[in-house]
């Protein structure tokens, strides 16, 4: 349909509008709210149906949280579900960093999808195990990554893109496959640590996925990169289309997940989401702007690390509770004070993450 439509721009010129990322990424969001709207209940119904007690809940975690008890879980089927078939209807089927990126974000979400089947199933908040797990997401990262280097032009495929330098880049070579692995499985992981609260991951990731589109685009228009001076990476533009996709699925996926939430979302929705994210900030160049976008990521990850390395070495925990938005919570902070003070978190990183598009 997307060539057909194109075609008749010839005799038709309103159908031009297909050429261009801008509106097909506007139809892309569109598209994929409106899927999840519709069907957002019945997947819901199916899953507390199949579930039954839905996703167990930490012994060990705030009180608060006893009364979700019985709230289905595997929420990122509605998200996956919107954005596929979004993507599949308004991207550009012949560009190679869509069908990576979106195998990425697919296959992550198979290896949370598994997880969240095992806690359901077996009701225990462990999943499998997590080395196995992480050794499945860093092959799949890996594929992707060397993909990213076989698509791009030597040496600047192999190389890190400092920000606010124009000049600057260090070239790792082929060990940028594994550099690029890391980010995308640590992205993965960190907006799974995020997903602790009712809308706390969502928005987040539709504030990056915003700030990535907005990169995408530049990245990959000749015009706009060297007006502003940072790299050029022919075919990233139709990531735009994807992320525009995810921005219309999370607004869906978030009127259910508003507090008291419907539903949760699940490792099926986190770790597909943070891999997607990832994977486009190694397509598009832009893996430490990544880190400062996504800061609100990081830190949850961190102050888990810092609290498991802390307690293994001293015995004694540096947090109340890890991840740090339950350390808010045992501070006495009400769970719309956090997760609202963590989205304007959210929108501020961008801002600074954005900034470095300009300063060069």
């Amino acid at each position: 349909m997307f060539y057909w439509l194109i075609d008749l721009s010839g005799t038709i010129p309103v159908f031009n509008v297909f050429r261009y990322i801008t509106f097909r990424t506007g139809g892309a969001m569109v598209t994929a709210a409106l899927f999840v709207f519709l069907f957002g209940p019945w997947i819901i119904d199916n899953l507390r149906l199949r579930q039954g007690k839905g996703q167990p809940i930490r012994t060990d975690g705030p009180q608060s949280h006893l009364a979700k008890k019985g709230t289905p879980t595997m929420g990122g089927l509605m998200i996956l579900s919107g954005l596929v078939v979004s993507t599949l209807l308004w991207a550009n089927p012949r560009n190679p960093y869509v069908w990576i990126v979106l195998a990425v974000t697919l296959s992550f979400g198979f290896v949370g999808f598994y997880d969240d089947y095992l806690k359901v199933t077996k009701q225990t908040d462990a999943g499998f195990s997590g080395r196995f797990r992480l050794l499945i997401e860093f092959a799949i990262a890996g594929l992707a990554c060397f993909a990213f280097v076989w698509l791009g032009r030597a040496p600047f495929s192999t190389s890190l893109v400092i920000p606010f330098f124009k000049d600057i880049a260090l070239n790792f070579g082929w060990f940028f496959v594994v550099f690029g692995a890391f980010i995308v499985v640590g992205a993965g992981n960190a907006v799974n640590l995020t997903d602790g609260l009712d809308g706390l991951a969502i928005v987040p990731v539709m504030i990056a996925s915003l700030s990535f589109g907005m990169i995408s685009y530049l990245v990959g228009n000749a015009v706009f990169s060297d007006y502003l001076q940072i790299n050029y990476v022919a075919g990233t533009g139709e990531l735009a289309v994807l992320c525009g996709a995810v921005l219309g699925a999370g607004l869906g996926f978030l009127w259910f997940n508003a507090p008291p939430a419907s539903i949760f979302m699940g490792d099926t929705g986190s770790l597909a989401l943070g891999g997607m994210l990832g994977s486009i900030a190694v397509a598009v160049k832009h893996e430490i702007v990544l880190a400062v976008i996504g800061g609100l990521f990081v830190l949850e990850a961190v102050s888990v690390i810092v609290q498991v390395t802390s307690f293994k070495l001293t015995g004694k925990r540096v947090f109340k509770m890890a991840p740090i938005h339950h350390h808010f919570e045992q501070l006495g902070w009400t769970e719309p004070q956090i997760v609202i003070r963590f989205w304007i978190i959210s929108v501020m990183l961008a801002l600074a993450g954005l900034s470095t598009l300009k300063l060069r």
